[in-house]
């Protein structure tokens, strides 16, 4: 390797690395090459009672302090993340598997807005005060205590901070577990928020499967647990953190329509739905893919896109030139495969891709199905992966209705020049995150996340604030008191 991917150690716990190597050993392969690039270890019993401990035992202080002094932390650490975006998105790439043109501008970069806005956000969480006649109410708005955050394997430097960032602007400690299959990201994280001078205890990382994020999720001692993940994975976090009575995050899958009327601009229609994919080889959340476009323009839709998906650039994700990687593991290409034969076997038009590609990695063609009905396989499973399903339709009652038919609600799309029609389209998708003329924009700025089963709660925006910090009402009587004896 050119570029040395083995951390100093697996976790990060008190403000140092730590080591345990009695954990069940964790292999890092590079997807683009299928080679182990680094190992880390599961966190045993004592490494996950060694986070909750110093979270806790840090976390009062931290919260004792000022927002400002707070705030000044995450924005230093932000300096610090974008100073060294290059060897970030280096490590994310080897991490993911996806284009350094891509990690460059969008994993770090994100990362750091969210230290950003939050940490210049610290300073503002104020309470309010409520005037009653001659006596009167204040509120305080309170950290909620230890916050566990549960990554996913496609954005991983991105969820440490979006979890992160909100968390401890609010005075919470926080203990993120990455995704076992991209451990390293989640650590350089930590590793730069101390040294901006966060305390000793407050950001914390720990590695694992299912069983470490069973063991923190079910911990009594954790006040709040956020989840980017698929919704099997979700229901069974959201139950256990139930049991707890915890505040729950939930960031799930979705299979998310997106809809191209016959006055659509053609090639920013294309564009959306190439972004809405193929970006991160398919493997986003939020993605459009299934494409309803208007039969007028079906075909002409289809020949554009058939020719843009053959600029792709696919090669080594290390060169700047490469425009589609591979997926993240040997296992998501084949489940995307997978879904493939599925496609094919029910009927559905492939009209381009729809095979692994013969070289070393984990890839997979850009994939388009067309003529897709609405009861298919590929229609109704999230696939996370290349295959776009086309969908056709005429009339927008009958679109909106089909659009809205699924148990997901994460995101959803339209394009038209109509104005009134877009409009009134955005307001009658049953979904969190909406977009106009465009697909999978994710500022900060903005509340994301999901209705139905695609979660609860919102990360980023001041709407993230209300999900890492509770209220506390103070009534203050300034007359005597009345009682009945």
């Amino acid at each position: 390797m050119p570029y040395d991917t083995q951390p100093k150690a697996s976790h990060f716990i008190n403000g140092a690395y730590v080591e345990d190597t009695s954990g069940t050993p964790i292999d890092v392969i590079y997807p683009a090459t299928g080679e182990k690039i680094a190992t880390v270890y599961a966190a045993t019993p004592a490494i996950v009672e060694q986070a909750i401990e110093s979270a806790r035992n840090a976390q009062a202080a931290w919260a004792a302090m000022s927002g400002t002094e707070r705030g000044r932390i995450l924005r230093r650490a932000e300096q610090i993340m974008r100073e060294r975006n290059h060897d970030l998105s280096v490590l994310e790439t080897y991490d993911t598997g996806k284009p350094y043109q891509e990690t460059s501008v969008v994993d770090a970069t994100s990362g750091a807005d969210a230290l950003e806005y939050f940490g210049g956000m610290a300073a503002t969480l104020t309470g309010e005060h409520i005037q009653l006649g001659e006596n009167w109410v204040y509120t305080r708005r309170e950290a909620l205590g230890v916050c566990v955050g549960i990554g996913a394997w496609n954005y991983p430097t991105q969820i440490a901070c979006w979890k992160g960032a909100p968390a401890l602007a609010c005075g919470n400690a926080m203990i993120f577990k990455p995704s076992e299959t991209t451990p390293l990201c989640a650590l350089k994280v930590a590793e730069i928020l101390h040294e901006a001078g966060l305390p000793a205890g407050i950001y914390n990382v720990v590695q694992g499967m299912g069983e470490v994020g069973s063991a923190l999720v079910t911990d009594p001692r954790v006040d709040k647990v956020s989840l980017t993940g698929s919704v099997p994975t979700g229901r069974k976090v959201y139950a256990a953190a139930a049991e707890g009575i915890k505040h729950v995050t939930m960031e799930l899958g979705g299979k998310s329509p997106m809809i191209v009327f016959d006055d659509a601009d053609i090639e920013n229609a294309v564009g959306g739905a190439i972004l809405g994919n193929f970006y991160s080889s398919g493997q986003v959340c939020s993605n459009g893919t299934r494409v309803f476009v208007h039969k007028a323009i079906k075909e002409k839709f289809l020949t554009r896109l058939t020719e843009r998906l053959g600029n792709a650039v696919i090669g080594d994700p290390m060169d700047p030139d490469t425009s589609f990687g591979p997926m993240v593991s040997e296992r998501q290409m084949n489940i995307a495969l997978g879904y493939v034969e599925k496609g094919k076997a029910e009927g559905a038009r492939l009209v381009t891709g729809g095979a692994q590609i013969d070289r070393d990695g984990f890839y997979m063609q850009p994939t388009v199905f067309a003529d897709v009905t609405d009861d298919m396989i590929i229609a109704r499973e999230e696939i996370f992966g290349p295959v776009m399903a086309v969908l056709d339709f005429e009339d927008e009652d009958e679109v909106m209705a089909r659009a809205n038919d699924t148990e997901f609600g994460l995101a959803a799309g339209v394009f038209t020049k109509d104005l009134t029609r877009a409009h009134r389209v955005a307001a009658r998708f049953e979904a969190g995150t909406c977009f106009i003329n465009t697909y999978n924009d994710a500022p900060v700025e903005a509340p994301f996340g999901g209705s139905k089963n695609s979660g609860v709660g919102r990360e980023n925006s001041k709407a993230a604030i209300a999900h890492y910090s509770q209220l506390k009402s103070v009534f203050v009587r300034m007359d005597d008191v009345e009682a009945p004896f």
